[in-house]
């Protein structure tokens, strides 16, 4: 390729404008020098903004759920009124590391100069813009810890059996039928056995790697889907 800093520009300028908002945009990404690790899931493409100005500063690990309206930045702009006011121009930038297992809810904006441990949840619409450590659940503008990821599973261990009988129940009254097995496509280790599987449910699609753990531990609380509907009263 040539070296040549006016040809690279336009080689840039033109592949950022072919991959932006598609699916090739990680390619672009990766081509500019920000490192990605693997199984990312990326939202809608054209509602994701990644600052590739300073590619050395960016990493976001494996297994990251970046989602719909999602931005990262490195830097800002605020120099241009420090210009006008003060006829300095004073740079402003800093490093963003997101770990591995990290999970983004819909439009959330990553700052300048913030480290994301692995196993996080970062809830919708945060703005984060202070570092969060390993194992934390943060949610808030700005974004603050609200507790430990080990705090959050047993929670959602606990609302999610209620919730899924009210999922059942809401089906009945909407729909005027009883719920049918593949509705649960998310709900079904409540009342599956781990070695179990059904054709109409995507057991080894949503557990992935899991897989092989569930089928040996997962203990359902009612004994099977009969017995899940009557516990709803249906």
């Amino acid at each position: 390729m040539n070296t040549n800093p006016f040809y690279l520009r336009v080689f840039d300028a033109l592949y950022f404008r072919l991959t932006r908002g598609t699916k090739f945009f990680p390619k672009f990404l990766a081509y500019k020098g920000i490192k990605l690790g693997q199984r990312i899931w990326w939202g809608d493409f054209k509602t994701i903004s990644i600052d590739f100005s300073r590619p050395s500063l960016v990493e976001i690990g494996s297994d990251v759920r970046v989602n719909t309206g999602f931005t990262l930045m490195t830097h800002d702009a605020s120099n241009m009124i420090l210009r006008k006011l003060f006829n300095d121009f004073v740079c402003s930038s800093g490093k963003v590391k997101i770990g591995n297992n990290v999970y983004f809810g819909r439009w959330c904006t990553v700052l300048k100069g913030v480290e994301i441990g692995d196993n996080c949840i970062i809830g919708y619409g945060s703005i984060v813009t202070k570092s969060i450590p390993a194992n934390s659940v943060a949610i808030g503008r700005p974004a603050k810890v609200i507790c430990t990821i080990e705090e959050y599973y047993k929670k959602r261990k606990e609302k999610s059996v209620q919730e899924a009988l009210d999922y059942a129940v809401s089906i009945q009254e909407r729909f005027n039928r009883k719920p049918r097995i593949y509705e649960f496509y998310e709900e079904f280790p409540l009342f599956m056995q781990g070695d179990e599987l059904d054709e109409r449910l995507p057991i080894k699609e949503q557990l992935k790697e899991s897989y092989p753990y569930y089928k040996e531990h997962n203990k359902p609380i009612f004994n099977g889907f009969d017995d899940f509907l009557n516990k709803a009263g249906l």
